[in-house]
Order: structure tokens, then C-alpha cells, then sequence
């Protein structure tokens, strides 16, 4: 039986608050992939890794993630979230059991980075589809936020965990075991998606206006969606605040002790995912009441400046205290976050929801080319001038020309409907 016909039985029992539960558990199996610091912190010094070797498997899961969004979204929008996450589940734990029987950099890009980082692309565009679809407009930026805010909570545990089975047992052990544990989460939490039926209209939602033309001028393909200017802002704005959270992510556990001193840098990196968590569900519900662009220009600017913030905490400073990091480290992560409710909620609002799925993994490429190019170029930096001075900087500079951005992107639906206005009439004509 397909999503929809189980979704259509269900007659009119709504579904919404166990599909956006399922959904986020879901993702708090599949951030794993932001535990990668943790990771890389801990590969022993005798496998010889370099610290630009240590980035090419986050940096390949997050544009492989990114590009299986396409595919992903559009089986999402077309055979339904139930087979698309259970895929996920199935590639994140095959992915993460290769890892952990290899010591190699390239072991590690295949496992980690292809075959876990596709696997999260697949059940990360199954969760957030169906949860919307159960709910009106008015709370679609605080439904996205709750499924979204999984992914990144899931360090809150994940990396003390593995810190954990890395010191107790070895890091393969710890891969290994992870990958195991998130293979039955995420299939079983799987089988509770399912879409609204079809004809389903939400509790509050406003009533349809008169005729088909309406509806239609609200639901763009994606090919229509490429052929707007907004996509492309959006897309730049995307790459810009998610490639600079990312790069911290990233490195975040190496900074803290590199950079820093501190020692203890899993705990920078649980206290990143509690804001990081919080980030996507407060941004969201923010943003339905002051709207996107105001949000998304806050976080930006804030964003920024908590980076520019980080670069001056070298060992020694009073910036450079476990308790001070961890709460830019926080601070960090939330404006990251508010990224991943903003631009799902925004792409909804400006292309519609029947190809929500795959417009959204259109827009998505954004996040997965700004992580691989900055967690990247951070790793190279240092290598070549041991310090991420370098790469902060350049972070900040981004965001700044994002937040320059929102002030040019409006939606396509009012440029078409300001186009299409009558034009008041020339001084002297007639009436």
C-alpha cells in the first residue's frame, strides 16, 4: 500500500503531530553527521591524517547530502516519505559499518561521505514534506523548526557518546556501534510517515479562493522555480549562513583545543547542538510572526559577529574559557540552525507544496556547496598557516553580503501580481 492510500484510509484521524515526531526523530539519528569533529578529534595520531584529510569526509557527506536532496524530494513528492527514509536509514548505516572497518582517508570519504552522507539526504527530504503538510500556513516556519531541530539536537547526546566509546573501546568500535543503532532507528521511525490524504485541507487554514488559477499560480515546478531571480538569492543567501556554520562544526573540536587550549572539546560541540536545536525551532516561529527576511537578516548579522568573536579566542584570553566557548559555541548554533527552518519555510511559501520535496532539495544544493567549499578551505588554511584566522574572516565576509541580500529578495508572487497591475493612465489621456 502506497503513503497516500495509507494516509486516505486513515480517513480524517490527523496524523500531523505523530508524523512531526517521527519526522524529527528521524533526524536526530541522522545528525550524526555533526558529530564529525568528534570524530575526526579522535582518529589516532599513527593513522597519519592531516587536518585537510580529516575534512574531506564531512566535507563530501555534506555536498553528497546536499545533491541527493534532488532525487530524494522528488520520490518524497511522488511515491510518498515511508520507502525515502527507510532508504536513508538503510545507506546511513551501511555507510557508517564501511567506515569503521577502514583506517583510511579514502575508507572513510566512501563510507562516511558517500554512502552515509546520500543516506542522510534521503530520509532528511522525507521528514520535513509530510509534517507540513498536516498544518496551515500560519505554523509552517514552527512545524519545520520542531522536525528540523532533531538534526540538531542530535549532538546533545551523540557526541558525548562517542567520545565515549572512543575512549572506552576505539574509534572504530564507536562507528561501528552508531551505525548499527541508527540503521534500526531511523527504518523503524519511517514506517510512522505518511502524507495528508489528498483533498486534505488543515484545522485554520484559510479558505481556497474561487477556481483553479489561484492554486496553480501558487505551485511552481522546478523548472519554474529556476526560471525566478529569487532562487538564485536564496540559494546564495543558503550557502552563505549554512557554509559558515558548517566550517565551525566542522573544526569546532580542533579549535578548541588547537586554537584555544581547551581540551574538552566535545563539550563545544554538545552545547553547538543544544543551539543549534533551539536555533530552528525559535528562528521559525520568529519568522512567522516577523517574517523571513527579517529573521534570516538578524541571524546573518548576529552570525557574523559571534565569528569575528571566536577568532580573538586564542589560549590565554579570557575569551578562551571552556565557558565562554561554550556559549558562542551555542550562539553559533542557533543562528546556524535557523537556517535549515528559514529556507524550507520560505521555499514553501514562495513555490508552493505539490513539489515542495524537490524544489526544497533544489534550494538545499546551497547548504551542502557552502559546507564542503568552507569546512574545506578552513582545513587547508590551517594546514598552510596553522591558524583559522583566515577562514573566520572570510566566513564573516559572506554573511555579511547574505544579510546585504535580503533586502533584494521578495517573493515571486508579488513581482508577478506588480507586473500584472493595471498601469495608471498617462497625464492628459482620456478616462
Amino acid at each position: 500500500m502506497s503513503d497516500e492510500n495509507l494516509a486516505t484510509a486513515d480517513g480524517a484521524k490527523n496524523l500531523g503531530w505523530r508524523v512531526t515526531f517521527a519526522a524529527m526523530g528521524i533526524n536526530l539519528a541522522l545528525g550524526i553527521l555533526y558529530t564529525w569533529s568528534v570524530i575526526g578529534k579522535g582518529i589516532p595520531e599513527d593513522w597519519g591524517w592531516t587536518q585537510t584529510d580529516k575534512s574531506w569526509p564531512y566535507s563530501i557527506a555534506c555536498l553528497v547530502f546536499s545533491l541527493v536532496m534532488v532525487p530524494a524530494g522528488r520520490l518524497q513528492d511522488r511515491i510518498g516519505p515511508r520507502f525515502v527514509a527507510t532508504l536513508g536509514g538503510i545507506l546511513v548505516g551501511v555507510g557508517m559499518i564501511v567506515a569503521s572497518l577502514t583506517t583510511s582517508p579514502m575508507g572513510y570519504i566512501l563510507g562516511f561521505g558517500v554512502l552515509a552522507g546520500a543516506g542522510i539526504g534521503f530520509g532528511y527530504a522525507a521528514a520535513t514534506p509530510p509534517a507540513v503538510k498536516w498544518f496551515n500556513a500560519a505554523r509552517t516556519g514552527m512545524i519545520a523548526g520542531i522536525v528540523v531541530s532533531g538534526f540538531g539536537l542530535a549532538s546533545v547526546y551523540a557526541a558525548p557518546l562517542a567520545n565515549w566509546l572512543i575512549a572506552t573501546y576505539s574509534l572504530q568500535t564507536a562507528v561501528m556501534v552508531l551505525g548499527i543503532a541508527f540503521l534500526i532507528v531511523v527504518v523503524g521511525l519511517a514506517q510512522l510517515l505518511a502524507p495528508p490524504p489528498k483533498g486534505y485541507v488543515p484545522a485554520g487554514a484559510a479558505p481556497k479562493a474561487g477556481g483553479s488559477s489561484a492554486r496553480k499560480s501558487e505551485d511552481y515546478t522546478p523548472m519554474q522555480m529556476l526560471g525566478t531571480p529569487q532562487f538564485y538569492l536564496l540559494w546564495f543567501m543558503y550557502a552563505c549562513g549554512a557554509g559558515a556554520g558548517l566550517m565551525i562544526i566542522a573544526k569546532l573540536a580542533s579549535i578548541g583545543e588547537l586554537q584555544a587550549g581547551v581540551k574538552l572539546g566535545f563539550i563545544l560541540v554538545a552545547t553547538l547542538a543544544v543551539g543549534n536545536g533551539a536555533g530552528r525551532i525559535l528562528a521559525g516561529m520568529a519568522s512567522d510572526k516577523l517574517g523571513r527576511q527579517q529573521t534570516m537578516f538578524g541571524c546573518f548579522v548576529f552570525q557574523a559577529v559571534l565569528i569575528i568573536l571566536l577568532s580573538r579566542a586564542s589560549e590565554g584570553s579570557p575569551l578562551a574559557s571552556t565557558v565562554v566557548l561554550a556559549l558562542v559555541s551555542a550562539l553559533i548554533g542557533a543562528n546556524y540552525g535557523a537556517n535549515l527552518a528559514l529556507f524550507p519555510s520560505i521555499t514553501k511559501d514562495y513555490y508552493g507544496l505539490k513539489n515542495f520535496g524537490v524544489n526544497y532539495g533544489l534550494v538545499f544544493t546551497a547548504w551542502g556547496v557552502g559546507g564542503f567549499m568552507l569546512a574545506l578551505l578552513a582545513g587547508k588554511l590551517y594546514d598552510k598557516y596553522q591558524t583559522f584566522a583566515y577562514a573566520y574572516y572570510g566566513a564573516a565576509t559572506l554573511l555579511a553580503m547574505a544579510a546585504v541580500a535580503t533586502f533584494l529578495v521578495k517573493s515571486p508572487h508579488a513581482a508577478a501580481e506588480a507586473a500584472e497591475a493595471p498601469q495608471p493612465a498617462a497625464e492628459g489621456q482620456a478616462d
